[in-house]
């Protein structure tokens, strides 16, 4: 049985029309939160909107928001607020990755621009304008609780992701600054994922393809991670389990960041 620690909590959620997201929004859905799903696609957000209140029966808000345009950000916050009232947790998942293959020094302007206004400029502005409203609520002990998502990307910087490496490992320097400024009433963490199927790479089979093989090959524990790897951490994170844990970004990659690739295999009779 599934339980209810959200229950008469509000969730918000960017970038919650699809990938981690979108399982994450089911997630807290399941364990009682009504939620604010923010995204910038409209048909998907009403889908998956749509879904989630069917099944769990939870109020689903769906809000139509580029996350870096501070006007639309601030009337988001408004809005969400207006509607809930009792934001309790933000996960800050909003994100994209453009400037495939071509290294730092080739990078075009406006994939960079484009990247780091996505990436780390918008979650700054959720930040801004969400934080602050959190923080004046009588939740106990603590009065929210935020969770950013980096990326192992942001601790591993690649050649080939340059843009959205540096994008990523900016976010574990905002998760610090922001944990810093919210304590001691509200705490603020990260996740940064691996390699893991989530469709992030659209399209582009040929990406998907060389990632799933990267994985299987770099990744100590030989596999790529699913959605349930990611969503049980935001869980802890969102839970009361984690009331004493702050300013911290927890790798979720299969050991690849804390350990390492593989430079061989081990002997099966070790």
């Amino acid at each position: 049985m599934v339980e209810k620690f959200l229950e008469g909590r509000g969730a918000l959620i960017t970038g919650g029309a699809s990938g981690f997201g979108r399982d994450v929004g089911f997630a807290f859905a399941e364990r009682g939160a009504d939620l604010v799903l923010v995204d910038i696609n409209e048909e998907l957000l009403e889908e998956t909107s749509k879904k989630i209140a069917q099944r769990t029966g939870q109020i689903v808000i769906p809000i139509i928001c580029d996350v870096s345009d501070s006007k639309c950000i601030k009337k988001m916050g408004e809005q969400a607020f207006k509607e809930l009232d009792n934001i309790y947790v933000l996960f800050n998942n909003a994100g994209i990755a453009t400037g495939y293959g071509v290294d730092i020094l080739h990078v075009g302007e406006q994939a960079w621009d484009k990247t780091m206004n996505i990436n780390l400029k918008g979650q700054w502005l959720v930040d801004k304008f969400l934080c602050r409203k959190m923080n004046r609520q009588k939740f106990e002990p603590l009065r929210g609780k935020v969770i950013h998502n980096s990326s192992h990307y942001g601790f591993c910087l690649s050649p080939f992701v340059p843009v959205y490496s540096i994008s990523k490992a900016g976010i574990i320097a905002l998760n610090k600054l922001i944990a810093k400024t919210l304590a001691p009433h509200m705490t603020s963490n990260a996740i940064a994922p691996g390699y893991h199927t989530t469709g992030f790479y659209g399209n582009r089979e040929d990406i998907t393809l060389q990632v799933v093989s990267d994985s299987n090959e770099k990744t100590p524990l030989n596999r790529i991670g699913t959605i349930e790897d990611v969503v049980d951490v935001v869980l802890f994170l969102a839970s009361s389990k984690s009331d004493f844990i702050t300013g911290h970004c927890f790798t979720i990659d299969g050991g690849i960041t804390e350990v390492g690739v593989h430079a061989h295999k081990l002997d099966e009779n070790l």
